[in-house]
């Protein structure tokens, strides 16, 4: 069977996205040689650069792929709630304690912020704070939160969790800090709570 030019360019982006990403998941970025994972990807260095430009830019990709699965999983744990408060509350805390999990904890919450910058600056972040600012106008309209301009909440929701997050990631007790992390966001978010 012959394959699509389309099929092939698929292929090899996939091949170098999974090598650089148990490269960067278990070693590091700062530690991965780009060496390393186009030979385990069988394909050279000219192939990553025409694909990612350099080894930054496959990070980038790297990021783009967890990131979506992160988002995936994230909208369960929404969806699987049986309020729409519960279901923001969950999937908000839910996101800071995937801090805990050692690929997302290295690659999306140390390496990435420490080479690519702020992560409210992000490709992804625009799509984030939409989807908050979302939630955060349909609990106003049904009376669950008080009255916040949902763009703020969202961008202060995400900061705090995003911080929430890096202080996990970067803990000598990921696991304690996790708890102090979790703990204080929920007070947090129970702040945004309408009185009854």
């Amino acid at each position: 069977m012959v394959r699509s030019r389309k099929e092939m360019i698929a292929e090899t982006r996939a091949k170098l996205i999974g090598a650089a990403r148990r490269a960067f998941g278990t070693i590091g970025y700062a530690d991965s040689s780009m060496d390393d994972f186009t030979a385990e990807a069988g394909l050279t260095r000219g192939a990553l650069y025409h694909h990612f430009g350099d080894k930054k830019g496959l990070l980038q990709a790297v990021i783009q792929e967890i990131d979506a699965e992160m988002t995936a999983r994230l909208n369960k744990v929404s969806a699987d709630a049986p309020t729409r408060w519960q279901g923001f509350v969950a999937e908000n805390v839910a996101y800071v304690e995937m801090a805990l999990e050692p690929e997302i904890q290295r690659i999306m919450f140390r390496d990435g912020p420490a080479v690519l910058g702020d992560p409210s600056m992000w490709p992804n972040a625009n799509g984030c704070i939409a989807a908050v600012a979302r939630t955060i106008s349909a609990l106003k309209a049904e009376g669950f939160i008080v009255d916040i301009d949902p763009e703020a909440g969202a961008r202060l929701i995400i900061a705090a969790s995003s911080g929430a997050a890096q202080w996990i990631a970067n803990s000598d007790n990921p696991a304690e800090t996790s708890k102090k992390a979790v703990g204080g966001f929920r007070v947090l978010l129970e702040g945004l709570r309408a009185p009854k």
